[in-house]
């Protein structure tokens, strides 16, 4: 596809790994809605390493796209490196203004986009990222029982060592300005699944002001989400302080932000 030389306002940035059979619903849930909206924008695909043909099925949605007005862009080395080393590599070749990233199986429906983009669109914030915590009625299909649990638990551990307020870090529904994004994922180290620990903490200590919302949700099967990812995700919050006390996120060194969240 020739790229269009019109720069985007918007770019959504979506990490596949294994995504061959929820890839295609998920293109066309996004080509229908953004379709309807006047404003350019791309998506970004990140396949990190797909074993069962992810990649072919997104090119093949390449061309629907361009017909509807969309830019759609597949990136990855055909590699495995994490769903953190994926996010990270769409952030940062995004070319809009404001950034989001989603997870594959839309479990934040795409029509909550307008909770995460407008704050930031308004000036109220650089980076606005879902929530299922704070308020729990909008989860139509919860998690088993057991993940819940596992999830609080490392909540509160998440915030008793690093000092966030936020109450939901691992949704995959985040939006964050081209500044912050930049700098932000310029700097994040880890891969895994600690990486949205990561990237807020650094996003607060480099001064960028963080919102929460509650957001719509719902669990979709054939999550990738193990217990091994689960225990590194405790590794990984250490991993965030002993990082910063090594001095390895370094200093912010664009522009200014707005009020301290």
């Amino acid at each position: 596809m020739t790229e269009r030389t019109t720069k985007p306002t918007l770019s959504i940035v979506v990490p596949a790994y294994n995504e061959a059979q929820r890839i295609v619903p998920t293109l066309e849930r996004l080509r229908s809605y953004l379709e309807g909206h006047a404003e350019s924008v791309e998506v970004i695909v990140v396949d990190d390493g797909s074993s069962d043909g992810t990649s072919g099925v997104v090119e093949r949605e390449i061309s629907r796209f361009a017909e509807a007005g969309i830019d759609l862009r597949l990136l990855g080395d055909g590699r495995n490196h994490g769903k953190g080393a994926a996010v990270r590599v769409g952030m940062l070749a995004a070319r809009g203004p404001i950034v989001l990233f989603t997870d594959a199986d839309l479990s934040a429906p795409i029509e909550e986009l307008p909770k995460l983009v407008d704050p930031i669109r308004a000036g109220d914030a650089d980076i606005v990222i879902g929530s299922r915590a704070i308020d729990r009625s909008l989860i139509g299909v919860h998690q088993p029982a057991a993940r819940e649990i596992a999830g609080r638990t490392f909540n509160l551990l998440m915030r008793v060592l690093t000092g966030m307020p936020f109450r939901d870090t691992q949704c995959g529904f985040k939006a964050f300005s081209a500044d912050a994004s930049r700098e932000v994922f310029s700097r994040v180290l880890i891969e895994r699944f600690g990486f949205d620990v990561e990237a807020l903490y650094v996003a607060r200590r480099l001064g960028f002001a963080v919102l929460e919302v509650p957001v719509v949700w719902n669990d979709v099967a054939g999550s990738t989400v193990n217990l091994m990812n689960g225990l590194n995700g405790y590794a990984d919050v250490l991993r965030v302080r002993f990082n910063d006390l090594r001095g390895r996120y370094g200093a912010r060194s664009t522009g200014k932000t707005k009020a301290a969240a």
